[in-house]
């Protein structure tokens, strides 16, 4: 018998159709926060339950392969395999701040693998979306904020002249794949980074030996390398594929070296501006760089966690898009689009990018004191101040410390970035640090008995 049959089915009460939508959503917006996810069944209310906790990670086992849709957020990814502890789901999000489906009240250092970088169930970006989910996020036409968006990306994003909306970094990236050989005529790629899911960005089970015969893989900041796969491509060569941060920033000679060999073999340059973009700056790592691809993506903090993703560039190149097939039936619906809107908005307002390598640095500078504190070995801090890591020389270490963590009320990202975001503010960075502390002082001690 399935588990989803033994415990109750975790759904939403249903909501009644207000009358009036503009009041509904400032009243939704005003309730921010009060109720921690109580409305859901099977959420207790008073003390964590770490069994319902253990038993929702259980039930997602037996209905969803590999426990979780997203692959960062599998009970392997999130604590190491063969892990048995920690919460696998959540019912609210506020903030920085994340409520399990057992009732425990965690910070949030992942920030949803970095898309969420004002603060969960923001106010501006939630106010925007329900007003757009009121006059109805889709029809048969485009909605007109889909033009309003573009223009303002256009404005905002060095290369964008352009600007064609998709619903995740994936599509996003093989879009730009796509665009670049339709504009060259051309098929290969050489590419250095991660490009999402798409059977020409991998190998594995399931994947033809031939979608990738075309894709050159090349290491991050290797000039030698890069030249090396151009040469192998020769005349075929479509685009180069980066991702202009891989752990730390790269060497202005290794973007130069792209642009040129691009050049020489009439290719395009492409950023793939995911996990840059809206966080190094507004227009990512080409307005920090000051260093202009031809084509770029976006996603992620560009929405604040809401679904939708962009392929930006120049119109030259960008007018291939219609000289192919590219199209998502959601790409250009309203209520993501409004997310950007607010995104936008905190933008006006202040140094969003500012604020976050602030924090970012103050996050690496309180996990550094955590480690010295403490004597703990075998551990460091890598990455920039707005997306930072723990490297661990031992995946069991690792694991224990991410328990640890936990029992402290804190999540940290295992294996990958952990993201400031506006929301962690100066308790939020305290209680960090002593539960990194607390953690790494148990794990020295652990270690020493």
């Amino acid at each position: 018998m399935r588990l989803s049959r033994l415990f109750g089915g975790g759904k939403p009460d249903e909501p009644q159709r207000p009358e009036d939508p503009q009041q509904s959503e400032v009243d939704a917006v005003a309730d921010n926060g009060a109720n921690d996810g109580a409305e859901y069944e099977g959420v207790p209310e008073g003390d964590p339950d770490v069994d319902l906790d253990q038993q929702w990670r259980a039930r997602a086992a037996d209905v969803i392969p590999g426990g979780a849709s997203t692959g960062s957020k599998r009970p392997a990814a999130l604590y190491g395999e063969g892990s048995t502890f920690g919460p696998t789901h959540y019912t609210r999000a506020s903030g920085c701040h994340i409520t399990t489906a057992g009732g425990r009240t965690l910070i949030d250092c992942s920030m949803a693998l970095g898309s969420v970088a004002i603060g969960y169930a923001d106010e501006t970006v939630t106010r925007a979306v329900l007003n757009a989910a009121a006059l109805g996020n889709v029809c048969g036409l485009s909605h007109t904020s889909e033009v309003d968006v573009a223009d303002r990306l256009c404005d905002m994003i060095p290369c964008a002249e352009q600007v064609r909306f998709l619903k995740s970094g994936a599509e996003a990236v093989s879009a730009a794949v796509r665009i670049a050989r339709a504009y060259t005529g051309k098929s290969k790629i050489v590419g250095s980074g991660y490009f999402g899911w798409h059977d020409w960005a991998n190998d594995g089970r399931g994947i033809p030996a031939g979608t990738r015969a075309d894709v050159l893989r090349v290491p991050f900041d290797d000039i030698a390398a890069l030249e090396t796969a151009c040469v192998q491509a020769g005349s075929d060569l479509a685009a180069i594929l980066l991702e202009p941060v891989v752990e730390k920033l790269p060497s202005p000679e290794w973007l130069q070296a792209a642009r040129k060999l691009c050049d020489a073999q009439g290719a395009v340059l492409v950023f793939d501006e995911m996990k840059t973009g809206f966080r190094l700056r507004p227009g990512g790592y080409q307005e920090y760089g000051s260093f202009e691809p031809d084509l770029a993506t976006f996603g992620k903090a560009m929405a604040n966690g809401f679904p939708i993703a962009a392929v930006v560039g120049r119109a030259a190149v960008m007018e291939a898009a219609a000289e192919t097939w590219i199209s998502s039936t959601l790409a250009g619906e309203a209520t993501a689009l409004a997310a950007i809107t607010g995104v936008l908005e905190w933008h006006e307002k202040t140094d969003v990018c500012d604020a976050l390598w602030r924090t970012g640095e103050e996050m690496i500078g309180a996990i550094k004191r955590a480690i010295a504190a403490s004597g703990a070995e075998g551990v460091s801090v890598e990455g920039i101040a707005p997306m930072w890591f723990l490297r661990f020389d031992s995946s069991e270490r690792e694991s224990r410390f991410l328990e640890l963590a936990l029992e402290q009320d804190v999540l940290f990202k295992r294996g990958a970035y952990n993201y400031a975001a506006l929301a962690h503010d100066e308790q939020t960075l305290i209680d960090i640090e002593h539960a990194a502390s607390s953690a790494f002082v148990q794990l020295v001690e652990e270690m020493q008995g």
